[in-house]
């Protein structure tokens, strides 16, 4: 019996097998985050991969009883998705769910954006989430997102991932000039109004003098895509990293990409489910959007999205009530399948080096996230959390204890707290990275593939 905690690295505990493992499981992780920058390619990604593996839509599957080894899912106005692969037991019983966010810190195109300024077209921008707004300018940025039309025509936009495509970019002040800016915080020397993606300088070929730049963009935009400067009330553009996901280091063990928060436990949750065929419990894989915000919006985890998908299945064996769904919901155990923060060796000083996480030390189960003396954190029981370390041990999965930082330091929220309103146990799990909601983040190939392997036992 071992009286003190021991922890040791990932590396330190596999062979060579393990390794081979984790190294194919950072290709397929990698062509993930370059394939899905937006929660609408996250969701398309998952659904034909969902579909490859047998599963059927909603309206498909409750056109007759619901059984057991059914597998389903529900395409969530494609900016959510959730996989059921459905138990021996009666869903009233609970359910094993993992629950992740599709969602990332990036900018937004406002809905009327292009303007033109001293001989550029430019484009306005919100920025989505906590970021440090200092980091996105002179950065190459890559332009994806959707429009639809009043006449009911779909556009998808994806312009700066191929090699011979334009990129975008945010100017920053020469250091020549910005005495003044260098007096203010990082906060400051940015504002949110000053995120603003040069898209464009030529007025070749146009006659008007008033904003010929803008016309010149707006005729290039219409030739290719048909739609006109109104089109952008109604669209969902997003400016995000142009980067591919890359290897780190010598030895190549960590991954460089825009999105690993939440993304890093969103394709370690699917390929847990997927993985499965057969279940006492049923397993449920989440994919919820608006974390970063709050999580605000009907696709979020705080909408009834979820709990009416659990109503229809339960309504297909013909005995629905409402009690009934309130028992599914409350009878489950959940995984909130999120990032934590890593020790940073340049940035020690933030984190309570007892209860931090360390890169390459395993899936982190962190008991509680919130701010400051807990708040807006669900803070885990400890039956669920013992239950949870057996689990992992007698799967051989590598874990770790972590904190989000000193207590007073600031803090941070998962969707632990949304569902944890039905009553339900609620642990948070996911992977602890560095950079988190920086415009390129870094994580550790092991802690990726050990997440998921945490996820697969939980769900199993």
């Amino acid at each position: 019996m071992n009286l003190e905690l021991e922890r040791k690295s990932i590396w330190q505990q596999i062979d060579d097998a393990e390794l081979k493992e984790i190294n194919e499981y950072g290709e397929r992780y990698k062509d993930f985050l370059d394939k899905c920058k937006t929660e609408r390619e996250c969701v398309d990604f998952i659904e034909k991969k969902a579909i490859e593996h047998g599963y059927v839509s909603l309206d498909e599957a409750i056109k007759t009883p619901v059984k057991a080894g059914d597998k389903i899912y529900i395409n969530f106005r494609n900016k959510a998705i959730a996989l059921f692969l459905i138990g021996k037991e009666c869903m009233t019983k609970g359910m094993n769910i993992v629950g992740s966010h599709i969602d990332v810190p990036r900018l937004d195109i406002k809905p009327t954006p292009i303007y033109e300024d001293s001989e550029l077209a430019l484009m306005k921008t919100h920025y989505y989430g906590g970021v440090k707004k200092y980091q996105w300018p002179t950065i190459e940025l890559a332009m994806h997102g959707y429009v639809k039309t009043k006449d009911g025509k779909e556009i998808n936009i994806v312009i700066g991932e191929d090699d011979n495509d334009p990129v975008f970019y945010i100017t920053d002040l020469l250091p020549h000039l910005g005495k003044d800016q260098a007096k203010g915080t990082l906060a400051e020397g940015i504002p949110a109004e000053s995120l603003n993606v040069v898209i464009g300088h030529s007025s070749y070929g146009i006659s008007e003098k008033e904003n010929p730049i803008k016309k010149n963009i707006l005729k290039l935009i219409h030739d290719k895509y048909g739609i006109v400067e109104e089109d952008f009330i109604s669209s969902e553009i997003e400016m995000v990293p142009q980067a591919k996901a890359r290897d780190i280091g010598f030895d190549r063990a960590m991954i460089a990409a825009h999105g690993h928060d939440d993304r890093v436990c969103s394709y370690a949750n699917l390929e847990a489910i997927l993985k499965l065929e057969e279940v006492e419990t049923t397993a449920v894989s989440l994919f919820v959007d608006k974390e970063e915000i709050g999580s605000y919006g009907n696709a979020s985890m705080s909408s009834a999205f979820f709990e009416n998908t659990v109503a229809e299945i339960l309504a297909s064996r013909g005995d629905y009530s409402d009690i009934l769904t309130r028992r599914a919901m409350q009878n489950s155990k959940i995984l909130s399948a999120d990032v934590s923060a890593a020790v940073d060796p340049d940035f020690k000083d933030v984190n309570d080096p007892h209860n931090a996480a360390l890169v390459g030390y395993g899936i982190g189960v962190t008991k509680y996230t919130g701010a400051r003396g807990k708040g807006g954190c669900n803070d885990a029981n400890p039956e669920f959390i013992a239950e949870i370390r057996k689990k992992f041990d007698d799967n051989k999965v590598i874990w770790q204890t972590c904190e989000l930082g000193k207590a007073d330091q600031g803090g941070g929220g998962t969707i632990a707290a949304e569902i944890a309103k039905y009553g339900c146990e609620v642990l948070d799990c996911g992977t602890a990275m560095l950079s988190m909601h920086a415009p390129v983040e870094l994580v550790s190939k092991a802690d990726c593939y050990m997440t998921s392997k945490a996820y697969h036992a939980f769900l199993k």
